[in-house]
């Protein structure tokens, strides 16, 4: 029978985390469900208070993600990071080309804020995702690219 240590691989697979990566596709999830509303009510006048809330709801939840993985004991925050520039900036560009074409086609005032605010939070939620799923597998204290001993 193998006695496990610190830093064994099984550690950071059996760890307990919060549900970051659940809160952050909730919000995406939400997120969705204001760009349908709006969409079923276009080119009519769009009722703004459910995606206003729908929104306000996803801010919460993605907050709440972002909270609660900054206080996981041995979370490889460098990692996190680093996986998320790039997507972060991917999403960003794919948002500001979203925004334009909303923009375009003649979306103005509150709507036109809704849509750009839900877009960002998009931008924000799908790195998160993607990068809390890839440090939370990572090994505490192994810095990237070094070799298992």
């Amino acid at each position: 029978m193998k006695v496990q240590g610190p830093g064994d691989p099984q550690d950071v697979l059996n760890r307990h985390v919060p549900p970051v990566a659940e809160l952050t596709v909730g919000s995406l999830a939400l997120m969705l469900v204001g760009g349908v509303y709006i969409g079923a009510h276009l080119p009519g006048n769009v009722p703004l208070l459910v995606p206003a809330a729908l929104l306000v709801g996803g801010g919460v939840l993605t907050a709440a993600a972002l909270g609660l993985m900054m206080r996981i004991p041995d979370f490889a925050h460098g990692t996190f990071l680093q996986v998320a520039r790039w997507a972060l900036l991917a999403y960003l560009v794919i948002a500001g080309l979203l925004a334009y074409v909303f923009i375009r086609d003649g979306a103005r005032g509150s709507m036109l804020l809704i849509l750009v605010a839900t877009l960002f939070l998009f931008a924000v939620d799908v790195p998160t995702v993607m990068a809390f799923t890839v440090a939370r597998y990572h090994e505490p204290g192994r810095r990237d690219g070094a070799a298992r001993e």
